[in-house]
């Protein structure tokens, strides 16, 4: 008996020691390419926690990176980012243009652009993306503009900064 306690109490001490804590972060760069006069962003988003976003906003189930994926999905994936991901630049809201997306891992990685931009002198972030999902969900924002790295950590309390 007291042997089947002491393993009982080694066991549940390791167990939960190992318990998996869930994160919930998010990764966008942000890079001005001179040449090109463009901005381009590259987002990073763990694939569950954005379909369950998804079906939240749209009371539908999408299925991003599943091979039941259908283009209205995407196009609901594009939606949610342009209401919850805004940039100003210069002091002007600007919107993306998706360019594509590919999975690795448990990520959907999507391409947006913005072009025209002859000049960078200052970022406006705003990325709310999943906090409705999620309360402590972390957006981590990476830029490199005119050879400078910044960057900010967006969460519920703080949901947008600036970047000179």
């Amino acid at each position: 008996m007291k042997k089947t306690l002491i393993l009982g109490m080694i066991l549940f001490v390791t167990l939960t020691a190992f318990a998996v804590h869930k994160f919930y972060i998010s990764i966008y760069q942000i890079n001005y390419v001179a040449p090109k006069k463009r901005v381009e962003i590259t987002t990073r988003i763990f694939i569950d926690d954005l379909n369950k976003a998804l079906q939240l906003k749209y009371t539908k189930t999408t299925h991003i990176g599943e091979p039941t994926e259908t283009p209205e999905d995407v196009a609901f994936m594009n939606q949610y980012l342009a209401e919850h991901f805004t940039i100003k630049i210069n002091g002007t809201k600007k919107p993306f243009v998706f360019v594509s997306k590919e999975l690795e891992n448990n990520v959907v990685i999507g391409y947006y652009k913005i072009n025209d931009i002859a000049k960078v002198t200052s970022l406006d972030i705003k990325n709310t993306s999943l906090m409705d999902m999620f309360s402590d969900q972390q957006n981590v924002i990476q830029t490199t503009c005119n050879g400078k790295k910044q960057s900010l950590l967006l969460t519920n309390e703080n949901t947008s900064g600036v970047l000179k």
